[in-house]
């Protein structure tokens, strides 16, 4: 059957004048990461013969670097509010996303755990969760190209042409990235001529070079999911060096013109520069230069209880003028770091104290450590693209964060790679195979 395919195929090529030496496939993915994976699985289930070009020396190996090395895979609810467009979000996702994952890991053979709402495999390792999906690929006979750069793509009358440079022979990838980045670099490469009826386009988050080939729009690109730069506002930057590296179980509230429009408690990492941390991360979605970020260290009090506290600890423990040092008054409630902090924005009274405790006032700059986000915010405009197939144009799908979408930390950005990818993928093998 699939002799026969192709020789009908390469009859109509023949006609359209292109090139017989090509090598054809059904769908041609390019990218893979968790979502081209995804797609790549879900093509070749359909019958579909499939090709995945990975830019690095190996497919997926981004998931390893997810979850601190643990990889957060999904979420176990996954609500369309922490996505950045929730309706579009909810169109695409579908009224129980939960479940589609779940059969789509069952499948896979990866066994998940919840831990705090967020799911993790069962290992608590990455690697696991790659292992699976590239078993998974092979199983349905998807071929993998690694270290390739698409050159060209064009869209003929007999579907996609891309023109890739990929190394003349494989460069081994086992487990050192860099060794194997510096083989690559060095190998020699030659020229492929690929057809396909159908492509996915699963770039990552830097898919401008791509959009452009496949002369799509595109939305420029921003980091978001990372460290916020800020200060403390009327003590400047200083302030925080003094707490650098502290954890904080605290709650985090964005205030925009005096206006309360976002919360959250967790854990916050300070850092001399600003804060860290899951919870910082979900802010850096939301945040301005200019905004104002009151951090809550002690979420567990409301201010008027804060304030009882306090006075009732004086009667145990003594005035806090009267304490030598200050700092030491708040020893259990307090570590001495974060106290001084507090005491540097109180004017001496138990009630700045407890306002000071509820909201250290930072001033927003930006965001910092930029390169190291998680996801970056961009792609291809989500009005270029259709919410049911995910198609961008004729015979072309995208999925991932080549999509203009993003979302909030615990799952919900992976759980949007692998259910665009399995939309994309089952779209275009569709679309494949009504075109043999």
């Amino acid at each position: 059957m699939q002799g026969g395919c192709l020789s009908a195929a390469a009859r109509l090529l023949e006609g359209a004048g292109v090139d017989e030496r090509a090598e054809r496939f059904d769908v041609i993915v390019v990218g893979g990461g968790a979502s081209g994976l995804a797609a790549a699985i879900a093509a070749g289930r359909a019958g579909a013969r499939t090709l995945v070009l990975e830019r690095d020396v190996a497919a997926g190996l981004p998931i390893l670097a997810t979850g601190n090395g643990r990889c957060n895979v999904s979420n176990a609810r996954l609500d369309p509010a922490r996505y950045r467009d929730p309706a579009w979000a909810r169109r695409v996702l579908g009224e129980n996303p939960e479940d589609l994952l779940a059969c789509f890991f069952d499948s896979v053979g990866l066994v998940t755990a919840e831990v705090e709402g967020r799911l993790y495999p069962v290992t608590r390792r990455a690697a696991s969760v790659r292992d699976a999906l590239l078993a998974e690929a092979a199983r349905r006979g998807v071929e993998v190209v690694c270290g390739a750069e698409v050159l060209r793509a064009e869209r003929g009358d007999a579907g996609w042409r891309i023109d890739v440079s990929a190394p003349a022979r494989p460069v081994r990838y086992e487990g050192d990235a860099r060794r194997a980045r510096r083989a690559l670099s060095a190998a020699p490469r030659r020229e492929r001529t690929l057809l396909a009826h159908a492509a996915v386009l699963a770039p990552g988050g830097s898919s401008v070079a791509v959009c452009g080939l496949f002369n799509l729009a595109h939305v420029d690109e921003e980091p978001v999911l990372c460290p916020i730069a800020c200060e403390v506002a009327g003590l400047g930057a200083g302030a925080l060096s003094r707490v650098d590296g502290m954890r904080v179980e605290g709650a985090l509230t964005l205030v925009r013109a005096g206006e309360r429009i976002f919360r959250e408690e967790g854990e916050v990492l300070l850092r001399s520069y600003g804060i860290s941390g899951i919870v910082s991360f979900d802010l850096s979605r939301r945040v301005r230069a200019g905004d104002v970020i009151e951090l809550d260290l002690l979420p567990g009090f409301d201010e008027e209880g804060l304030l009882g506290h306090l006075r009732r600890r004086e009667e145990r423990l003594g005035a806090l003028a009267d304490a030598h040092p200050r700092a030491a008054w708040f020893d259990g409630l307090l570590v001495k770091p974060l106290a001084e902090l507090v005491l540097a924005l109180a004017d001496g009274s138990l009630a700045s104290v407890a306002r000071a405790c509820r909201a250290v006032p930072l001033t927003v700059s930006g965001l910092a450590e930029r390169g190291q986000a998680q996801v970056r915010r961009g792609g291809i405009p989500l009005a270029a693209v259709d919410a049911g197939t995910l198609s961008v144009g004729e015979g072309l799908f995208a999925c991932g964060e080549a999509l203009d979408m993003d979302a909030d930390c615990g799952g919900y950005n992976l759980a949007w790679a692998w259910t665009t990818g399995l939309i994309a993928g089952s779209s275009a093998a569709e679309t494949a195979l009504g075109a043999r």
